[in-house]
């Protein structure tokens, strides 16, 4: 099973930000760019593309390539993905507070891809349009057996990540979200 870094709570910390956020995504999405790419592709400027550059790099998030000309530095992201836990965070409110906010600026972007996704799909060809979609599911599970099937789901994706994609491939967005639901704690 290929295993992901855990970041530790400084990382979680950095990334915390919108625009180090947005960055990450951007490296991880399009692969490796220079800071003047990166602060065109998110409208924004070199210098603060740099400067959060060398803090994700600080962290272990970006490093350089060691390509480039001269000042000209490329970065990629480190990792495809990384994860955290909560028990590792819960005895910082600052830690708690970044992974608050890392939690909304993922409901952020699932909301504005599945809005581009509803709004476009029409426009895509039938199989696109019936291998797409989005479903819920309530279960009753003890923490063990959530912990379970996310490890089951993680093997899957695992399996679908390393597969050649074939003719006509598209980038897929994948989101999993599994919580218990706050108003039935027990």
């Amino acid at each position: 099973m290929t295993t992901y870094p855990r970041l530790g709570m400084d990382a979680v910390k950095v990334l915390a930000h919108p625009l180090r956020s947005r960055l990450l995504g951007e490296l991880r999405s399009n692969g490796p760019a220079t800071a003047t790419t990166l602060a065109e592709a998110l409208a924004t400027n070199t210098g603060a593309t740099s400067y959060h550059l060398r803090k994700l790099a600080a962290v272990g998030l970006v490093e350089e390539t060691g390509e480039g000309k001269g000042r000209e530095r490329w970065w990629r992201a480190s990792h495809e993905m990384h994860s955290w836990f909560a028990s590792d965070l819960e005895d910082d409110p600052d830690g708690i507070a970044a992974a608050d906010w890392l939690h909304g600026e993922s409901l952020r972007r699932f909301q504005m891809f599945a809005e581009e996704w509803f709004a476009s799909e029409w426009d895509w060809p039938v199989e696109w349009r019936d291998a797409g979609g989005s479903s819920d599911y309530i279960l009753d599970l003890s923490s063990g057996q959530l912990s379970e099937l996310g490890r089951e789901l993680f093997e899957v994706i695992e399996r679908y990540r390393k597969t050649d994609p074939g003719a006509d491939p598209a980038r897929v967005v994948l989101y999993t979200f599994a919580f218990p639901q706050p108003d039935r704690q027990r």
